[in-house]
């Protein structure tokens, strides 16, 4: 997968409901994240690594990676985790790893040691981690970095807008320095609250965020809505690189005087990738 691919949804399923695997595939999210971290309680961590590793070599896994960004979110540290996917052998289906709690390049390490080739999103859940986001970027198998908002707010004490917001910058930033996606938002953790959703994903967008992940498909079509372009940039976009194709590369200028050159060609690509992936059905 190039890194360059939007994610606009992203879906957690519980590892140990193997029940729910397909259909979380079935929504259409561009990522499932199959979770043996927080969605799976102590006693059920062996039933769910087993279960993700069965389906992941199954039929119904390697055709949902086909089409599907498959993540498995490990437990921070489990060598047991690593070692059960790193059985799937060199002809394993095309899975990601999301390793929680990142704070050093050596965390890093183990994953690509151990399951070599595999795309990672660190996930940075800590000030320490936050303060290290952008050597965490350079690292080599690292493919996306993603704040754990739940837990860092905690160790910051605070939920405020302003102290969000500055989060997730320091991680764009952080991402973009080193040459990553802009970074998806976190899951919101109000199930019921769609329009919370809605505000707060708005707000996440306009800060640079790419997508959002979610933990019920409910709150899919919600994301879907809130990353999809408005029909004056689509047309903003296409008319950008018709023009500049139409330049031979140089400055070129639109129908309404508009000056747009080369630079102006990535915010335009990126604008028609997100019409394409933020279609409101499945």
């Amino acid at each position: 997968m190039s890194i360059a691919t939007p994610l606009v949804t992203g879906l957690y399923v519980p590892g140990d409901r193997p029940d729910r695997f397909d259909k979380a595939v079935a929504t259409g999210a561009n990522l499932v994240i199959l979770d043996l971290e927080d969605a799976v309680r102590p006693d059920a961590k062996a039933l769910a690594r087993e279960a993700v590793v069965a389906w992941l070599a199954s039929t119904e896994g390697r055709e949902a990676g086909a089409r599907t960004v498959l993540q498995v979110r490990v437990n921070e540290g489990s060598a047991e985790d690593l070692a059960a996917l790193a059985a799937l052998g060199a002809d394993r289906p095309p899975f990601e790893v999301r390793l929680p709690k990142v704070e050093t390049v050596d965390e890093l390490d183990r994953v690509a040691s151990a399951l070599p080739g595999v795309p990672v999103t660190a996930l940075v859940e800590s000030a320490r981690g936050l303060e290290a986001a952008a050597t965490l970027a350079a690292h080599p198998a690292v493919t996306r970095l993603a704040l754990g908002e739940s837990d860092l707010a905690s160790e910051l004490g605070s939920r405020a807008d302003a102290v969000l917001d500055h989060l997730r910058i320091r991680l764009l930033v952080a991402a973009k320095a080193g040459g990553l996606p802009s970074p998806m938002l976190s899951a919101y953790p109000a199930l019921r609250d769609l329009e919370g959703l809605r505000l707060d994903t708005e707000r996440g967008r306009a800060l640079g965020a790419e997508g959002r992940v979610a933990v019920h498909p409910s709150q899919l079509p919600v994301i879907r809505r809130a990353f999809a372009p408005a029909d004056a940039d689509v047309a903003w976009a296409r008319a950008v690189l018709a023009a500049l194709d139409e330049a031979g590369g140089g400055v070129a200028t639109l129908a309404d005087g508009e000056m747009v050159d080369p630079a102006m060609r990535g915010r335009a690509e990126g604008i028609l990738a997100r019409a394409e992936h933020s279609t409101d059905t499945p």
